[in-house]
């Protein structure tokens, strides 16, 4: 009744013409993780941030490195 649900390994995507970016709002402090596609500049959201885990959680899930993630305000 009260098991732990099995996480995925990780989720794929398509990597070529998408960058992992994560929103900061300037007021709130609220954070997306996402990816922006470089043609069209759309950014597809992807989860919420709430923590330092949430983030590890989502390189993880989607197997991006700390240093391919860019910062957008």
């Amino acid at each position: 009744m009260f098991w732990k649900r099995r996480k995925p390994a990780s989720i794929a995507f398509d990597k070529t013409g998408k960058i992992p970016v994560i929103r900061s709002s300037i007021c709130t402090g609220e954070q997306t993780a996402g990816f922006r596609d470089q043609a069209s500049g759309q950014f597809q959201e992807v989860m919420l941030l709430r923590s330092d885990g949430d983030l590890e959680e989502f390189q993880r899930l989607y197997g991006v490195e700390a240093s391919d993630i860019k910062r957008e305000w």
